[in-house]
Parts: C-alpha cells; structure tokens; sequence
C-alpha cells in the first residue's frame, strides 16, 4: 500500500525540479545548427520515406490522446514532425537545392515553439503510428526532435535536471547505492530475502527511483516471486537504476551510459536474465535498443516482470491457486503504452490476471491500440502540462468507468504515478493495483520466502 504522504511529498520534489537544472548558455544561431545536425544524422532512408509519406490525412489526430481532448490542431502528431520535414527537405531530400529555394529555414523560435508540441503534449505512446495509413513511424520522428532539442539546449528543464543528475552524480532524485540497501534492509527486517551484490546470480533484478522511494511493495512483490521459483538472482548496487532519463529527455549519450551501467553488471554477474521493474520506458531502453560497447546484441534476456510472471505461469513453474486472495471480483487492465504497443506484451500479463482467478474486463479499445493514460516519456514531470496531462487521463478514466471494473491493474509505475495523481485531483476511488503485488499476494506458502541471515 503506497503511502500517500510520500507520494505528496514526491509531487513537491517534481515542482521544484525545474530550478535544478543548468541550462547550456548557446546563442540562437548555435542552437538551430545543433539542432540540425542531430536531424541530418538522423535522416536516414527509413525516416526519409517517413517524412515524405505523409498525406495529411488526419487519421493520426483520431489517435491521439492529446488531440482528442482538446481538439486542438497544434497537436495533431504529424505537425509534429514539420520541422524534421523541412530540414529533410532542404538538406537531405532529392532535389534539396532546388526545395530549399521555397522551403523556410528553421528557427530558433520555433524550436521553443517545438518544444510543448514533442515533450508536454506527446508521450511516444505510438498509437498515432498504427492509425496511420501509410505506415509513418510518428514516435519515432517526435524522439528524433526530442534528441534534436536536447542537443539544442531545449529539453523541458525538469527532464534536463533530472537527466543531469542521473549524468553527473549516477543518482536519480537522489538515489543511489545508499538508498537502495536502506530499502533492501527494510524489506529483509520483513523478513523478505533479498540477495544484495551477489558475485554470481543467473538472474540480474533491477529497480527504479519509484519503487525505492514509493512502490517498496512492488519490489518486495517481485523478490517473493523470484524466491518462490528459487532462482538464483540479486540486486546490484553499482547497476540497479533502470529509469533512463537518456530517452525521455532525449539525450542520446546518457541514454546509452545508463543503460550501459545496467549492462555491465549484468555481464559482470554472469547474468542470464535481466528482469526490468513495473516501469513501461526502461522496456525499450534497454530491450530493444540495448547493445554492447561494439554494437553486438546483449548476450542475455531481458523480459518486463509482467512478461516475465505470464512466461512462467503458461510453462507451469508459477503456480497460484484460482482462488483470489483479497483481490476484487472484477478487474480491467491498462496496457502501458511501452510494453504493449512498442514490445508486443499483451498475452503474457493477462495470463497471470486469469491464473489469479479474477475477472477481466477489458476496456474498449484494449491491447495494442488502448488509450495511453497521458503521463509517460516523462510527461508526468514536466509542471506546466498538468492541465494537459489531466485532460488527456480524462479519456482514460473515461475507459476504466466504462469497463465496469471494481479495480484497474497496471505493470508501468510511471503510468500508476499518473493515476494517482488524477484519481487525487479527480477524487476517483477507483483501487489502482499492481500486477506483480497481486501475484506474490496469492503465492502459496514456500521455505525459500523465507529470509536468511547475512
């Protein structure tokens, strides 16, 4: 159970996030050509046939969360990629000299402009990308900008201080090594095993800031299931941190360092398997566009605790008896936009509901094509898109009442931040639940829970 003051007092720590940040000190001119430079990197024959598709159809904006509740036509997700398609046009595209005679250049203004279009009113959530009937890969263009941005100086400044600490000091509001076996110590005086800095482990855990700092139940929850199967895994100390504040601010060095902190100990281990915290955009950060230092593929598995708990139970080494213990009669689930839309996570997660003997009922859309709840890549920090942000959760909660659900179930702690935060302005009591604590909720009795001494 979450501890709602902690949660306000982390609402605080967001609002003051802003005065943190060091922003680089570049004139215009600098700003537009850093900005340009990332773009013509970028461009490449994918993006270009990209840029060049689009029909102005409209389609996208029926997808999108952000259209949808304001019906304004700034957020229409193609516009959104204006300013990559002018810069493609002119310096990139066939015909480039001649385009760029009737092309504008960009500016530095409409960079700031820009700014609102791809960080507050787009969380990359890529519903827009599968309404698109040519196919354009929208996400991936707004990602481009928001890299194209961060190199320009431009990243809202409450990404940009957290993305600066996370560089700097390899903290995360302000945890690091220290906070971490303050929460391993608490969760073991419960009398949870939670294996710390061990040498060899065929199993690599990670966290998060959130789940250190608010969601202890989630960890506790995922340290059950794992004893329960007798894995042989552990936490590390030097690596454990998988927010990256690399992707969502667009920062595209720290991207690659924080995932590579997570990499090395899991190389350093032995590791088999990295299992990733409820947390939707650690998924592709480290899934799909991890690497090793040489471009190879990682040479483990990475699965989300939600795939993970769903791949176990269909083979029959997670057993739960269907009797659900505490749980509500009726349940509906959010599909995080991270983990179904982008990684094809869907089955695996409404396996475990079915084997907890709960009800599902699903929302309408569901699945790949549910809507986002409006605060992922990083929205949920940016301060001034609240009202925004708030009015997209409105289609959401829309969703869940409709559903006729007692409770909604979630795998994302970025998404359940959200919730909270709308179901408090709102005051919807609606339960907002965690997969994995439902899970380890309902395991049966075993000795391996059982913690030892150390």
């Amino acid at each position: 159970m979450i501890d709602m003051n902690v949660f306000r007092q982390f609402q605080q720590a967001i609002g003051q996030l802003g005065q943190l940040a060091q922003p680089t000190a570049l004139s215009d001119e600098e700003r537009v050509e850093r900005a340009k430079a990332v773009m013509r990197r970028k461009i490449d024959r994918t993006l270009a046939m990209d840029l060049e598709s689009c029909v102005h159809c409209g389609y996208c904006s029926e997808a999108c969360h952000f259209y949808q509740s304001t019906q304004d036509p700034a957020y229409t997700p193609s516009r959104k990629l204006d300013l990559l398609r002018r810069v493609h046009a002119r310096e990139t595209a066939a015909f480039a000299p001649l385009r760029r005679l009737v092309t504008p250049d960009i500016t530095a203004e409409e960079l700031r402009q820009w700014q609102e279009l791809v960080y507050d009113s787009c969380t990359e959530c890529g519903r827009c990308s599968m309404a698109c009937p040519m196919g354009i890969n929208i996400a991936r263009g707004v990602n481009v900008m928001r890299e194209a941005l961060s190199e320009a100086g431009l990243a809202p400044l409450e990404l940009m201080a957290v993305a600066q600490e996370q560089q700097g000091r390899g903290t995360v509001f302000g945890v690091g090594p220290a906070e971490l076996q303050r929460t391993v110590g608490a969760l073991r005086a419960q009398g949870i095993a939670i294996p710390l800095d061990e040498p060899q482990a065929d199993v690599l855990l990670v966290s998060t800031v959130i789940d250190v700092l608010l969601f202890q139940d989630a960890l506790a929850a995922t340290a059950k299931v794992l004893n329960h199967l007798g894995l042989k895994w552990t936490l590390r100390s030097a690596g454990f941190e998988a927010a990256n504040f690399g992707l969502l601010s667009g920062n595209e060095a720290l991207q690659q360092e924080a995932s590579q902190r997570l990499i090395e100990q899991a190389l350093a281990i032995g590791a088999r398997t990295v299992i990733l915290p409820e947390c939707g955009h650690a998924y592709p950060a480290l899934r799909w566009e991890g690497r090793l230092p040489d471009g190879r593929p990682l040479p483990f598995e990475v699965l989300a605790i939600s795939e993970f708990l769903g791949r176990e139970i269909a083979a029959g080494r997670l057993q739960l008896p269907a009797a659900a213990n505490g749980a509500p009669a009726a349940v509906t689930y959010h599909d995080a936009c991270k983990l179904a839309r982008h990684g094809g996570v869907i089955a695996q997660p409404r396996t475990a509901l079915r084997a907890l003997g709960i009800e599902l009922r699903e929302m309408n859309p569901t699945a790949e094509l549910n809507w986002c709840c409006g605060g992922g890549a990083g929205a949920f920090l940016i301060n001034r898109a609240e009202s925004l942000r708030h009015r997209a959760w409105e289609i959401k909660r829309e969703q869940i009442d409709t559903s006729g659900a007692d409770a909604v179930v979630l795998s994302c702690a970025s998404c359940r931040l959200n919730f909270l935060a709308g179901a408090q302005a709102d005051g919807w009591n609606t339960p907002i639940l965690s997969l994995v604590e439902l899970v380890a909720r309902q395991l049966p009795p075993s000795p391996s829970g059982v913690a030892t001494p150390d």
